[in-house]
C-alpha cells in the first residue's frame, strides 16, 4: 500500500499550495516514506517546519538521517499523539487499502486506512489550514459516503485532480487511478451537504464522484473499463 511519489506531482502539489496560499509554517506529512516530499519542498517553504510519520522501519529511518531538521517519527500515524489544530498544512500520499487500523478516537466512524488519513489529519490542521494528499480514487468514489460526510462537515473540496492509471507506474510499478485532493479546513461544521458527498454519472454512464461528472475537465484522461479479479472496473488512460 505504499506507493512513492513522482517528482512531477510533488511539485505541482506544492505549486498549487503556493496559489492557495500556503507560504510557512508547520507541515505535517503522515505517512512520509524515505522523504520525497520534504527533499523536494521549494526554496520557499525552507524555513517551515516539516514533520514526518513513516510506519516502515527502514524507509522511516533513512528519512532521520537524511533530514535531520525535521522531526520524523518511525511509526505507526495511529500510534502518534500530534496536537489536534496545530499544523498549517498537511502533504502527502496516503496509504489506501481495504483494511482498517485500531485508533480508539477514530474507531467508531468504521474508516478504511485512506479515509482514517484523512480524518485524523484534519482534526491537526488548523482551521484554514490546507490538506493535499493523493489517494485511491475510492475516497471519492466509494459507494458509501460516510467519509466523504465526514469529511465535507469539516473542510471545503478546493478541487481535485484525477490522475491516469499509469501515474505511478515509473515510481511505484503499479498501476491506479488516484486523486490530488485539496481541502481547506473549516472553522465550524456546515449544515448542508455539498454535491461531491454523493456519486454521479458520465455520458457513458460510468459511476463516478459528482465532482467529477461537473469537473471532467480535472480528469487527466479518458475514461474506460477494465475486467479485474474484481469485475469490471472503471479506469483512466493517459491520452
Amino acid at each position: 500500500t505504499a506507493h512513492y511519489t513522482s517528482p512531477t506531482i510533488i511539485k505541482a502539489i506544492y505549486e498549487a499550495m503556493g496559489n492557495l496560499g500556503f507560504r510557512e509554517g508547520n507541515l505535517l506529512e503522515p505517512s512520509c516514506g524515505i522523504g520525497n516530499f520534504i527533499g523536494m519542498r521549494p526554496e520557499a517553504l525552507a524555513d517551515s517546519k516539516i514533520y514526518g510519520v513513516e510506519l516502515d522501519g527502514i524507509s522511516g529511518r533513512i528519512a532521520q538521517q537524511l533530514y535531520q531538521q525535521s522531526s520524523i517519527a518511525v511509526q505507526g500515524f495511529e500510534k502518534t499523539d500530534l496536537p489536534d489544530s496545530f499544523f498549517d498544512a498537511a502533504i502527502g500520499n496516503v496509504p489506501f487499502g481495504s483494511f482498517k487500523v485500531i485508533d480508539k478516537r477514530y474507531d467508531r466512524y468504521n474508516f478504511l486506512i485512506h479515509d482514517y488519513f484523512f480524518a485524523k489529519t484534519l482534526d491537526q490542521v488548523r482551521p484554514g489550514g490546507v490538506v493535499a494528499f493523493v489517494t485511491s480514487r475510492y475516497t471519492l468514489d466509494s459507494k458509501d459516503s460516510s467519509a466523504r460526510k465526514h469529511m465535507a462537515e469539516r473542510a471545503d473540496l478546493l478541487g481535485v485532480i484525477r490522475l491516469p492509471n499509469n501515474a505511478f507506474r515509473a515510481n511505484a510499478g503499479t498501476d491506479v487511478v488516484s486523486d490530488i485532493i485539496f481541502l481547506q479546513k473549516r472553522d465550524r461544521p456546515i449544515d448542508h451537504e455539498p454535491d461531491w458527498v454523493q456519486l454521479g454519472k458520465t455520458e457513458d454512464g460510468f459511476a463516478i464522484n459528482q465532482y467529477f461528472a461537473d469537473h471532467p475537465e480535472m480528469v487527466l484522461g479518458v475514461l474506460s473499463t477494465e475486467s479485474t479479479q474484481y469485475g469490471r472496473e472503471l479506469s483512466l488512460i493517459h491520452i
